[in-house]
């Protein structure tokens, strides 16, 4: 199974929506290749070209049945990691389409060459060198697979005393706690990632804690980064329930929901800074600042009403600024200030996306940078600190998009989520219902 797709991701290791575009690219004269713009109509005889040089590196992979969520796995590799070729390890559930057919999935992306060579670096003569070249530059995937009960809604993974977890929200009402450190350990060695299939399937891994106390099932899952073991999970009811690791080794799970939203809770981010303190956002429209520490009926200290004009899909937390951003069925993002929340008004608000975000996140050292995608096929990069001089010569086709809008990223269908890699500055991976992408853009 590790094989199969391994072989996919070699296959698919391409920057561009077909592969033989290239070629046709190459022979199209001496027409000047033109910026393309999400919604535009192309012609019958034009076709999309992936710009290969604005991607420092930029990989394409399959899993089988396509992955609705995924967390990057914070590794022992080190920080700051800037050097080719790189290795990625992340945690994903699948969306198969029998319920008992779907699995969690440790995955290990490795030999991730950057996408073109250096500019004074000579093109070799030889055929035989460069498809030797080639063939050390494919990139690798490895995977161990967990049984898991019902699709994988969303997961989410935390370092907890010195193990690898990840908590999964299944479409059956159930959010299970995985000690994945043995899977983890299995796709660095081929011989123990042997062994532990085989195992597998006659021993099935089970988790180490579960929960049946939602009345439904959800979506909004966040581990607390400040205070280790720490989950908050919410449903489509509307409940939200917080856990706290015990002694025993398992988690005591507050049975008395937060009371405050009036429809379903779509997303989950605590703090970054405060031990305590935790947002959601809610189909009702709201996004909401909680203190856990008061009782469940009086947790609630913040709401901002009527945040978007239909349903708020996703929140992200900024680590640096008292900043969150937001993302709705309604297309827009919105940035909201802490400390104007109350006000119900957003400090920004971007309109580029055509369709319902589905993932933000911004930039873990980079207060300004952040990632959104949506429905629309895009995955959009911002830098909110840029400005446009009102003196600027703006290209005709580009005057009306935002000037802090600084890359679009297309080549996937219907994407589901996105994380910027904190160990490797810059990366960004993302999951849509055609794969994974991993890449880096010259941009940020």
């Amino acid at each position: 199974m590790s094989n199969e797709i391994e072989d996919q991701m070699d296959a698919s290791d391409s920057g561009s929506e077909d592969d033989d575009m290239d070629d046709e690219g190459s022979t199209a004269g001496d027409d000047v290749p033109q910026t393309y713009l999400p919604g535009q109509p192309l012609k019958d005889d034009e076709q999309l070209v992936c710009d290969q040089s604005a991607y420092v590196m930029l990989h394409q992979a399959q899993t089988g049945a396509p992955c609705l969520s995924f967390d990057i796995i914070t590794d022992n590799l080190g920080s700051d990691r800037d050097q080719f070729p790189m290795t990625a390890y992340l945690v994903a559930g699948t969306q198969a389409s029998s319920a008992h057919l779907n699995n969690l999935l440790v995955i290990k992306m490795s030999n991730l060459h950057q996408t073109s060579k250096p500019e004074d670096e000579e093109e070799s003569d030889e055929d035989d060198e460069d498809a030797e070249e080639d063939e050390e530059k494919k990139p690798q995937m490895t995977f161990s697979f967990i049984k898991h009960q019902g699709c994988v809604n969303r997961i989410r993974t935390a370092n907890f005393k010195n193990s690898v977890l990840a908590a999964s929200w299944s479409e059956l009402g159930r959010v299970d706690i995985w000690n994945v450190t043995q899977q983890l350990q299995a796709v660095d060695d081929p011989v123990l990632l042997e062994r532990y299939n085989l195992d597998n399937v006659t021993n099935p891994v089970k988790p180490v804690y579960s929960f049946n106390g939602h009345q439904q099932e959800g979506f909004g899952i966040d581990w607390c980064p400040t205070e280790p073991g720490v989950l908050a999970t919410g449903d489509c009811r509307r409940d939200i329930h917080i856990w706290k690791p015990n002694q025993a080794g398992t988690w005591d799970v507050d049975q008395r929901p937060l009371v405050g939203h009036t429809n379903s809770v779509e997303d989950i981010q605590w703090s970054p800074n405060e031990r305590n303190v935790v947002a959601t956002c809610s189909v009702d429209k709201t996004i909401r600042i909680w203190d856990t520490r008061a009782a469940p009926h009086k947790a609630c200290m913040l709401t901002a009403e009527n945040a978007h004009e239909s349903d708020v899909n996703v929140i992200s937390w900024n680590s640096k600024e008292p900043f969150i951003a937001s993302g709705g069925d309604d297309g827009f993002l919105h940035i909201w200030d802490l400390r104007q929340f109350t006000n119900s008004t957003p400090v920004g608000t971007f309109k580029h996306h055509t369709a319902p975000l589905t993932s933000v996140e911004w930039h873990w050292t980079e207060p300004s940078v952040l990632a959104s995608a949506g429905e629309d096929h895009q995955v959009a990069l911002w830098d909110l600190a840029v400005e446009r001089d009102d003196d600027e010569v703006v290209d005709e086709q580009l005057k009306n998009l935002p000037p802090q809008l600084l890359f679009i990223h297309q080549g996937q269908s219907d994407i589901k989520e996105l994380h910027w890699h904190k160990q490797m500055p810059g990366v960004i991976v993302t999951t849509a219902h055609t794969g994974f992408n991993i890449f880096k853009t010259i941009s940020v």
